[in-house]
């Protein structure tokens, strides 16, 4: 573990890992990393470093700081014992050694070497380690460097070793002969004093033998080994020292050869041993002798070998003394009670003992399951295998089966002949290697985990290689795979283990199927540390011999002990396997069933079905490979609790109750009329069916529409293909998997069973966009029209579902809360089964159901929460953790708090090994009745939520005292869930919510609010100061958010805290330098300041009263005019900087007027020539000295937006995505309707210019009148223009749309009235564009006014004006010549037309290019009709009148407008042909390229076909294409 790790030795990775734990922000973790702080530096670390050089606030050092002084205390308490402890001996257990090395287990021990005087800092714990078998070889086995072997020995008895240790520690460096008599003399002294004891023993080199400097004595420190012979050739001597060929030979005999016992160390590679003489003093051997040794000595004197006199040793203790001349009468006499002793200890050595059996059967299912009864999906597990023999490949179902996350599979030939081999027979995986996990591009973890696709397959992670891949990446041998791929093994087990799943809620199964090598100890050794111990690791062998080499290995980081504890040895795979699967609740299933056309059913295999990521695919067979008999009473009955309690409904349940398991699940009325629309869309007739169909749960929350959905969807299993939509899945995808889920195994694609998909809580632009994904494939597939293809239930909540019903009621169905007279007996029935059959802590703990039951009833809510909080520790942990989730609930759809922040909250993680059971125990009875237990679906991560929205309403109410800003303050402030690091996204996403999400009517939320519902709560009740607060703390906490920024500028500035709204404008700014709606922020700032500044005048202003003012107007507009420029979203159809640039200028215009110099008839001509000239009045010469460019060029600048805003318009339909509405500071009218803002807009512009002539307008009427043109400048007639609402291309548009004809026609003619038609070719391009694009809309509003001009003359003025310009500025001019110059027959156009034609639509789609957006959608105002002359041009209005009703949109959406009898007799198709996947027109000799409607609803090939012509802004458009028969 980390913590156990001296700080000295910890790295920079070390170091972030342990400051990620503690709370510090991740900005700041990776400076530190940057600046190589380490252990070493930690230590020593100094706040004015932290603040200055990293720019750490107060807050996060005080928190380092002092967490730091609390691993210093901990590690020095942990790492500092006395020198009695050091020496103290380990008890007999503890130096027992036995025949195998699993037996040979001892207890840990932690020792810590004393501290030299010149060295303060806390050393490494060290452990008591094993010994090696006596007299066995030991190739598995290791020693670690620094840990101690048990104290030097005596004889206790013949058999048990006495052991001796010398250090070598100065002696290894000698030559090889000094070597080999130092060896000697040491072995041979020891050997001689063995064998005269009767006793076995080993001397061990490289263990340390006194106290020296750091070292203990016992100490394994291991030496170099130069030369393996210097040690075997030590034994030479024997001959040299001792008396006699028969002690010579005895000698040979008892002393074994040399061992080599590898040190291993886990911070470095270098080669050491411990080498090892067991000396086996047999009783055949020595009985009746004794013996001598002439140990060797080297003198450096004399430069040669010396011989001691032959001496008899003997072992006392742990010395070796000599026994001298007055003892050796008693020794020698000892000896017959030695030899006896000797003889008798041999012959019972092979005695069988009493020996232990573990029960590896409960092992392994306590070890796979953390101490549960059964195997469910409650735990990940992630599977760290060698290579699998082939005989093994049989035997791993019960692998299949496990919820696998991820597998990190070392054998470079698996995925052909190995354990993956095997998985993807039995279901999918997704290949990866190290590489796809080092997150390079640094995304948040949740979007990473999607990327690599984790929890939909395993993630099968070749770690050393992939033999069979194209882009074959080779195995490499341990020390290269150390060197290079370690570090990506180390940060992919990090991610897991960090970032991706909670500790408690994951096993690591570790399968030694083959010989260890080192990077599967590595992997170990990582997992070990990253999850902070042994805790949920588990290790599987069938084979003894590949667990003792592992074993020896993996000590490095986990004892031996503790490995044995963890580990199932021994066991066949076969074994194993039939284990596992008899406690796994469910199996994997290879297949399973859909129907089919044919009235059967067809096989979907398990890689077929995971290639449909996109759907949860409900099958005939579903949760049939449910395990019943190991799913006991027990279980079936929490699964209904569960449900009733408030959780979400599951499959099982429903098969649960179809086995009569269960009891049965009521069906609401919802469900037979739901039910009942199915029915009628699957048997109507192929005349008046539709491919796509439609129906709509609209449901309150908490009502039961989400179970209604899925009961349907269980219900239709059988007789359609049914599929659930999941969450943030690409609308393109789930189209493509919908259309093969359609297909899979049929062969008529004209004649399969449609598919019912159930789409929950999806935008409607989400829905529209998959229909119309759907509608294209059904196209290209050449699908007849009339074949049902799709059903969408979607499933939706909304305050008012009854309001939702009336808009459409043959396709809604509406849930209440309210029970009807039939329901009401069937839930009053189902709650005393409930209570008499479930054993239910509380009557009211199925509390969803019981308030279904009363109807959600206030009275009922607020009696239940009062006697409930009447009953708690208001001060406790779980109620503030109560409170949260309660505001939470109340205020955020779909929020929950995970188990893994509640655990830290409460204190129970990371210091105390848990469990969701553990974490449920420690919470109060009260708790457990208000909570319930979510699951992700995909995930399978736990967390919690107040049982229903009404209770959590309630609870904060009467919790906060209808005040909520101090729990969300305590929520937004609260370190410990803010940088908890699981689940750490979506909580930080529910914080912003919080704040940020405002109420939407089309979202079905009760009201629009300006703010998110609690800050406007909090902002009434307790004051907008409260509020302020809040939010400031919740930029703090979530980083400096920009966008909490902005949102609390818009605070500001809506309260006139201007200055600081400005201030938090900017800060926005800063953060998001480039973002439309954050710059428009600032402008929106300005703007509220200058609309402030004019609405608290009291009198006209003088021109130098009046500076303020417009020098706030014109940075409103400065500020609009920077967000302008930036990139255009494509989520957006304008920026919206250029509506607040006009609404500035508009009220600028007013002010102006209104300075007392301007205010009367004399001044109104002034501010004419100051705002359209050069002239510059005295009075406002020095004052506004500043301003006068900016001034003079407002008009200009304000026709200019005008313009632009109005092409926009044109171009595309009105669009501004969900997040960005958010931010969007606009005016409601902008956003919902922004024509009929245009119009209005234009018309104030000019009524302020047309105003300054008023006598000049009275002489316009009163010539107009007698019936002849007035002679009038360009600019007035323009500005009339305006006034009348024919100034640009939308507000023309607008008169179309006008319901009010007569006004739309008049309105028009008076336009015409004021052009002189003899000198219409002396009008500028763009005044005549305007001027025909009146003639057009005329003719569709008033055909038979005598203003209209013929077709001929409108494209003879066009040519003219085409003449006068090089080039069109805008899209008018071309789309003009579009629709005018469209031949009525093939043969009718010109060389000259058609050239004219030809480059207009050229010049369309160039200029479209530009604006067009990923999800804009470009609109087709005018349709190519039958009728001649301009009446050959029809408006959409036309053909919506001819369409109308409530199912509209979905008629133009499914194409089916495009059959109805009035469109086909309207508009005439155009015949074309496809070439190389486009589609073209002929056009004299020319061809004109034009765009299909739906891209997909192009013949595939080159085919002749006719289709509908529709004029965009974009070019000319294709709908309803047909192949020409």
């Amino acid at each position: 573990m980390q913590d156990k790790m001296p700080l000295d030795k910890w790295t920079e990775d070390d170091v972030g890992s342990w400051l990620r734990r503690v709370g510090i922000k991740e900005c700041y973790i990776s400076q530190l990393k940057d600046e190589e702080v380490t252990g070493p530096v930690l230590r020593s670390l100094r706040d004015d470093f932290l603040r200055k050089k990293i720019g750490m606030k107060s807050g996060q050092i005080e928190l380092l700081l002092s967490k730091r002084e609390q691993l210093l205390k901990t590690q020095k308490e942990e790492r500092t014992v006395t020198k009695e402890d050091v020496h103290k001996e380990p008890t007999a257990q503890e130096v027992l050694v036995c025949d195998s090395q699993e037996k040979n287990v001892i207890n840990q021990q932690q020792i810590t070497p004393e501290q030299s005087s010149e060295d303060t800092t806390p050393t490494e714990t060290l452990r008591w380690s094993l010994y090696r078998t006596f007299d066995q070889d030991g190739l598995d086995f290791r020693y670690i460097k620094h840990n101690l072997l048990p104290p030097e020995t005596g004889p206790e008895n013949m058999l048990k070793p006495c052991h001796e240790y010398k250090s070598l520690e100065i002696a290894q460096t000698l030559d090889s002969k000094k070597l080999q008599i130092k060896v000697a003399r040491e072995v041979l002294r020891f050997a001689c004093a063995c064998m005269n004891m009767r006793a076995n023993g080993t001397i061990h080199f490289g263990v340390m033998d006194k106290v020296k400097g750091l070292y203990k004595h016992g100490e394994i420190i291991g030496i170099n080994v130069q030369n393996r012979e210097d040690f075997v050739d030590a034994l030479d001597y024997i001959e040299k020292c001792f008396n006699g060929s028969s002690e010579q030979c005895d000698a040979r005999e008892c002393i074994r050869n040399p061992r080599f016992i590898e040190v291993i160390e886990k911070t470095s590679t270098d080669k050491k041993y411990v080498v090892e003489y067991d000396v086996v003093p047999k009783a055949s051997i020595v009985k009746e002798k004794y013996y001598s040794v002439g140990v060797p000595n080297f003198s450096e004197k004399a430069n040669k070998i010396k011989f001691e006199a032959k001496t008899p040793y003997c072992r006392v203790g742990a010395n070796t003394p000599q026994i001298s001349h007055d003892n050796m009468f008693s020794f020698i006499k000892s000896l017959i009670e030695k030899d006896k002793q000797r003889e008798e200890a041999e012959s019972t050595k092979h005695h069988p003992t009493g020996e232990y059996k573990e029960d590896q059967r409960r092992k392994l299912s306590i070890l796979l399951t953390s101490g549960r009864k059964h195997m469910d999906n409650s735990l990940f597990y992630i599977i760290v295998t060698n290579k699998f023999h082939p005989q093994h490949l049989e035997h791993v179902t019960f692998l299949v089966n496990m919820n696998t996350v991820c597998v990190f599979d070392f054998d470079p030939d698996s995925f052909e002949t190995g354990l993956c081999s095997a998985f993807r027979k039995q279901k999918a995986v997704t290949p990866h290697f190290l590489n796809d996990y080092l997150n390079e591009e640094q995304s948040n973890s949740s979007d990473f985990s999607d990327r690599l696709g984790l929890f939909e397959k395993p993630s099968w992670i070749f770690c050393n290689g992939r033999n069979e891949f194209h882009d074959k990446e080779e195995p490499c041998d341990d020390k290269t795979w150390i060197k290079k791929r370690k570090k990506k093994l180390k940060k992919a087990v990090s991610f897991i283990c960090n970032e991706l799943l909670p500790s408690k809620s994951f096993i690591v199964l570790f399968m030694l199927m083959s010989d260890v090598e080192q990077p599967l100890v590595e992997t170990f050794s990582e997992f070990y540390e990253e999850k902070n111990g042994h805790e949920s690791i588990v290790t599987l062998s069938e084979s003894k011999e590949i667990y003792r080499k592992w074993s020896s290995l993996a000590q490095v980081s986990c004892d031996l002990s503790t490995l044995n504890e963890i580990s199932v040895t021994g066991m066949p795979l076969s074994h194993m396997d039939a284990t596992v699967q008899s406690i796994q609740l469910s199996k994997n299933q290879t297949t399973r069933r859909l129907p089919a056309s044919s009235g059967g059913v067809c096989a979907l295999k398990s890689a077929d079905e995971a290639m449909l990521r996109s759907l949860e695919i409900i099958s005939v067979d579903q949760c049939e490979n449910t395990n019943l008999e190991t799913m006991d009473e027990d279980e079936i009955n929490k699964r209904e609790k569960y449900f009733y309690h408030g959780g979400k409904i599951d499959w099982i349940n429903f098969w649960l109750s179809d086995k009569h398991k269960c009891g049965d699940i009521i069906k609401r009325d919802a469900f037979h009329e739901t039910n009942n629309i199915l029915e009628r869309i699957t048997s109507s007739s192929p005349e008046s069916s539709r491919p796509i169909e439609s129906v709509t749960i609209s449901h309150q929350p908490g009502s039961g529409g989400s179970t209604v959905a899925r009961q349907l969807l269980w219900s239709w299993k059988d007789k359609v293909r049914c599929a659930v939509v999941k969450q943030c899945k690409d609308i393109t995808t789930v189209s493509e998997h919908a259309v093969k889920l359609r297909q899979h195994e049929e062969r008529d694609q004209n004649n399969c069973l449609p598919v019912l998909l159930l789409l929950e809580d999806q935008k409607t632009d989400d829905i529209d966009n998959l229909r119309r994904e759907l509608r294209n494939s059904i196209t290209t597939k050449n699908i007849t029209s009339s074949a049902l293809c799709f059903i969408l239930l979607i499933c939706n909540r909304s305050n008012d579902p009854e309001r939702a019903c009336r808009i459409s009621p043959s396709k809604t169905v509406a849930i209440t809360h309210k029970l009807s007279e039939n329901e009401k007996p069937m839930f009053y029935k189902k709650h005393k089964e409930l209570e008499r059959q479930l054993d239910l802590p509380d009557p009211d703990y199925i509390l969803t159901f019981v308030l279904l039951i009363k109807e959600c009833d206030n009275d009922y809510i607020v009696n239940f929460v009062r006697n409930t909080l009447a009953k708690i520790d208001h001060s406790s942990t779980v109620t503030h953790l109560i409170r949260f989730v309660a505001l939470m609930n109340s205020y955020v759809e779909n929020s929950h708090l995970s188990v893994s922040h509640c655990e830290a909250f409460m204190g129970l993680a990371p210091y105390i090994k848990t469990q969701y059971h553990e974490f449920v125990e420690s919470l109060s009875e009260e708790a457990k009745l208000l909570f319930v237990d979510l699951r992700d679906n995909t995930t399978q991560l736990s967390s919690i939520r107040i049982t229903h929205k009404v209770v959590a309403e309630e609870l904060l109410k009467q919790l906060s005292n209808d005040m909520p800003s101090a729990i969300a303050k305590d929520l937004i402030t609260n370190n410990l869930l803010i940088n908890h690091r699981f689940g750490r996204d979506e909580f930080l996403k529910f914080i912003k919510t919080l704040v940020i999400r405002r109420n939407k009517k089309s979202r079905g939320d009760p009201d629009d609010t300006d703010f998110s519902p609690l800050i406007k709560h909090i902002t009434q009740t307790e004051g907008v100061e409260k509020a302020i607060e809040l939010m400031t703390d919740a930029y703090n906490s979530l980083g400096k958010d920009g966008l909490v920024a902005q949102q609390l500028a818009r605070l500001l500035y809506t309260n006139h805290q201007f200055k600081e709204a400005l201030e938090w404008a900017e800060k926005a700014k800063s953060s998001f330098p480039y973002d439309t709606f954050v710059l428009d922020t600032l402008g929106q700032v300005y703007k509220r300041w200058f609309y402030h500044l004019f609405d608290s005048l009291e009198e006209e202003p003088s021109p130098e009263g009046g500076v303020e003012i417009i020098s706030t107007a014109l940075k409103a507009i400065s500020a609009f005019r920077d967000s302008e420029k930036t990139p255009k979203k494509e989520t957006v159809s304008l920026n919206s900087s250029y509506y607040g640039e006009v609404d500035v200028g508009c009220r600028l215009l007013k002010f102006l007027s209104k300075v007392d110099v301007f205010a009367n008839q004399t001044g109104k001509s002034q501010l004419m020539d100051y705002l359209l000239t050069d002239h510059i009045p005295d009075m406002v010469k020095k004052p506004w000295q500043k301003f006068h460019s900016l001034l003079k060029g407002l008009q200009k600048s304000l026709l200019s937006a005008l313009e632009l805003i109005s092409e926009d318009l044109c171009y595309f339909q009105t669009y501004i995505s969900a997040e960005d509405e958010e931010l969007d500071a606009s005016d409601p009218e902008q956003l919902y309707r922004p024509r009929e803002w245009l119009t209005r807009k234009s018309k104030v512009y000019a009524d302020f210019f047309c105003n300054q002539l008023d006598d000049n307008d009275t002489q316009i009427e009163s010539v107009i009148a007698a019936g002849s043109p007035p002679q009038i400048s360009q600019f007035h007639r323009q500005m009339m223009t305006y006034k009348l609402e024919g100034g640009n291309v939308t507000s023309i548009m607008s008169l179309i749309y006008n319901k009010d004809t007569k006004a739309s026609g008049d309105k028009l003619e008076r336009i015409f009235d004021m052009y002189n038609p003899l000198l219409l070719k002396d009008l500028d391009p763009e005044e005549l564009e305007r001027f025909i694009f009146c003639q057009i809309a005329l003719n569709c509003i008033k055909p038979g006014s005598t203003k209209l001009m013929f077709l001929e003359q409108l494209k003879d003025l066009f040519k003219f004006c085409s003449k006068k310009v090089k080039y069109f500025l805008s899209t008018t001019g071309p789309y003009l010549a579009s629709l005018l110059f469209w031949p009525e027959t093939d043969t009718e156009l010109s060389p000259a037309d058609s050239k004219i034609l030809l480059t207009a639509i050229e010049d369309l789609q160039k200029l479209s290019e530009k604006k067009m957006g990923g999800k804009r959608r470009t609109v087709d105002h005018f349709y190519f009709g039958k009728a001649k002359g301009l009446n050959k041009i029809v408006h959409k209005s036309v053909i919506e009148k001819q369409t109308g009703g409530p199912e509209r949109k979905e008629k133009w959406l499914g194409g089916e407008v495009w059959k109805t009898p009035q469109v086909t007799r309207l508009l005439k198709r155009v015949d074309g042909w496809t070439e190389n996947g486009r589609l073209f027109v002929k056009c004299g000799d020319k061809k004109i390229r034009v765009s299909p409607r739906y891209s997909a609803s192009l013949p595939l090939g080159n085919e002749n076909v006719t289709f509908y012509l529709g004029f965009s802004f974009a070019g000319v458009v294709a709908s309803d294409i047909q192949v020409k028969e």
